[in-house]
């Protein structure tokens, strides 16, 4: 029989790089549940690592926690919400590449302003030419 590693709360946060309060404040959200020794002590396991793996991914994908907590609730309930979970899951794809196209749109106009500048100082554009004309360039 294989024995189960246990991670205390302090060795675990070391290992997924999370505080011990974040740890906590998502236990108070349901979203980690930890295991309970004999003495009520709070443990995790492997499994656990790879769960809060997952659902750093999930953050970083800008899911709000409200969503997070509703794909918690899906996963607990079992296979049969696998529907429901691949529709959050879906729409934070959407929102997430939603989010970098603006990021990319936000980006090219800075790129854009960076040039600007380095064609005001390198004299390559016109004193006179705006931004607003520069930009014009690009349409």
């Amino acid at each position: 029989m294989t024995r189960v590693k246990k991670y205390k709360i302090s060795e675990f946060s070391r290992l997924v790089g999370l505080s011990t309060f974040t740890l906590r404040y998502y236990e108070n959200e349901g979203i980690i549940k930890p295991h309970r020794d004999h003495n009520g002590m709070r443990y995790y396991t492997t499994a656990d690592i790879k769960w809060i793996g997952f659902v750093l991914h999930l953050k970083g994908t800008g899911m709000k926690i409200t969503a997070l907590k509703e794909y918690v609730a899906l996963r607990a309930a079992g296979d049969a919400t696998i529907p429901a979970r691949r529709a959050l899951l879906a729409q934070a794809q959407k929102d997430c590449e939603a989010e970098i196209a603006e990021r990319q749109a936000n980006l090219q106009v800075l790129n854009h302003k960076i040039d600007w500048y380095d064609g005001k100082l390198d004299a390559s554009i016109a004193e006179t030419e705006s931004f607003e004309t520069y930009l014009k360039r690009f349409e």
